[in-house]
């Protein structure tokens, strides 16, 4: 009888050896970094366009109820004042997931296109230099856009203020490029992740799909500022760069914001 425990103990041991291990544990092992951490702003800086680096006018960027909300009520009129709030370190190659939502109505003031508006700008330059009045980061953004009710509307879109991408081999110079994901109406939380291979390729996905494709992200010479960036780098081709959200006049809220690194070789 010992023979015959020792024999099957043997048998299951040897069959679970051999099972695959999930992919997405081999990916992460434990190590996604929480951006946000649910309690403070500590890692984050903040720029709002007309005011000086990490002056948070009117609280816009906050923290209630374990969320990071983005909010208007010290505004009469929104008055272009764009904000975004940087991740005190830049990344090269990881995923991003973030989970969001849009609430309320949108500021008074607010453009027509910033209804249900909000981004994720990857790759950006650093927020020291920015100039005060400056509307938005050099970046490679994710833009996120939430349906008025009817119609389409999709997400995970990309625009690019200051810079361009290549698709199909080709150098893209439109400002904004549609994504193929589905309309998300109301108040409903959505998931997106973002998978960022250095200057290789960028690819925004939902629900496991890839709504969204491009590489060589860099820096846009039409741009003076753009161009001087560029210089100082001594290339166009963005390799790595800052990570920070958008204020854009509509109420959103971000709950989830993690970040897993990658090796550069790693498929």
């Amino acid at each position: 009888m010992t023979v015959l425990r020792l024999a099957l103990a043997s048998f299951v041991l040897l069959s679970l050896l051999a099972l695959p291990v999930p992919a997405q544990e081999t990916e992460s092992s434990g190590k996604w970094i929480q951006l946000f951490n649910g309690k403070n702003l500590d890692d984050w800086q903040i720029k709002i366009r007309g005011y000086e680096l990490g002056d948070n006018f009117g609280d816009t960027f906050r923290i209630e109820d374990g969320l990071l909300k983005v909010r208007y009520d010290a505004y009469d009129n929104f008055d272009a004042r764009f904000g975004h709030i940087f991740y005190k370190q830049p990344f090269s190659h990881y995923r991003l997931r973030v989970e969001y939502r849009f609430v309320h109505d949108q500021v008074p003031g607010g453009p027509g296109w910033a209804f249900r508006n909000s981004g994720l700008m990857l790759h950006g330059e650093s927020p020291e230099t920015m100039a005060v009045d400056q509307d938005f980061p050099a970046s490679i953004e994710v833009q996120l856009l939430g349906g008025g009710g009817t119609g389409s509307r999709t997400t995970a879109n990309l625009c690019t203020p200051g810079t361009n991408v290549v698709m199909d081999d080709k150098l893209v110079l439109r400002h904004c490029t549609s994504s193929k994901s589905k309309t998300y109406h109301g108040d409903q939380w959505v998931t997106v992740e973002i998978e960022v291979r250095g200057s290789e390729v960028i690819r925004h996905v939902i629900d496991g799909d890839v709504v969204l494709e491009y590489q060589k992200p860099q820096l846009d010479e039409r741009d003076a500022h753009a161009k001087e960036l560029a210089e100082k780098a001594g290339g166009l081709l963005l390799e790595e760069g800052t990570i920070s959200l958008q204020s854009e006049s509509h109420p959103v809220d971000f709950r989830k914001v993690e970040l897993l690194p990658l090796e550069p070789t790693e498929e």
